[in-house]
């Protein structure tokens, strides 16, 4: 696995460099949009569990309002469509160049859940978390959260480059086909280890 590390890396850093250079027109169109939309700050800060659950700093373009209510009460007109287009995820490509995440590998989820994991759940973190993956390309956020780990547990068992270049490659239909962006009721996804009943829709 040393040598499929060294290239996914290499690959990673040539493909997310050129991507940022090609999308810079891209990037400061949506950051004025966001800036006209929401004000200041245009890019969403969180910490996020990254390989060995190590946490890192995601950065994303803002697509909620602040203040209190539901995710999907809070996400806005023009948040809906740079999260059904992926362009919200575009600054994420930074932490590709950082080596916090890679292209491919389980999306990296919210701090608060990794102590609610099981054993063979918590093995996505075995790898660098991704912009896209297995979960993604099979349903997004139309899979149960147990759907979701499996795929993530799948890719860290079969990880090879073939198998990145399919799931990029399948990115494309899916985020073209605007397919699983969110669950029913939800900005995304319900939270993950709280009962339906508690969860606010």
């Amino acid at each position: 696995m040393r040598r499929y590390d060294r290239v996914k890396r290499a690959v990673d850093v040539c493909l997310a460099g050129t991507a940022l250079l090609l999308a810079a027109p891209a990037l400061l169109a949506v950051a004025a949009l966001v800036a006209l939309s929401l004000g200041r700050p245009v890019l969403f800060r969180q910490q996020r569990p990254g390989r060995h659950a190590r946490p890192f700093t995601l950065v994303k373009f803002r697509t909620m309002r602040g203040g209190a209510g539901s995710d999907a009460d809070r996400l806005t007109r023009l948040g809906k469509l740079l999260r059904a287009s992926s362009l919200d995820e575009l600054p994420t490509l930074w932490n590709v160049l950082r080596g916090q995440m890679s292209l491919v590998g389980p999306r990296p989820l919210l701090m608060s859940y990794v102590d609610r994991y099981t054993p063979a759940q918590a093995r996505r973190h075995e790898v660098r978390p991704g912009i896209t993956g297995l979960a993604q390309v099979r349903g997004r956020n139309a899979l149960s959260w147990e759907q979701k780990f499996a795929a993530d547990v799948e890719y860290v068992d079969r990880r090879s480059l073939r198998l990145d270049l399919t799931v990029l490659l399948l990115t494309v239909r899916t985020v073209f086909g605007r397919r699983g962006i969110r669950a029913d009721g939800h900005a995304t996804m319900p939270e993950f280890g709280v009962p339906a009943e508690e969860v606010p829709v």
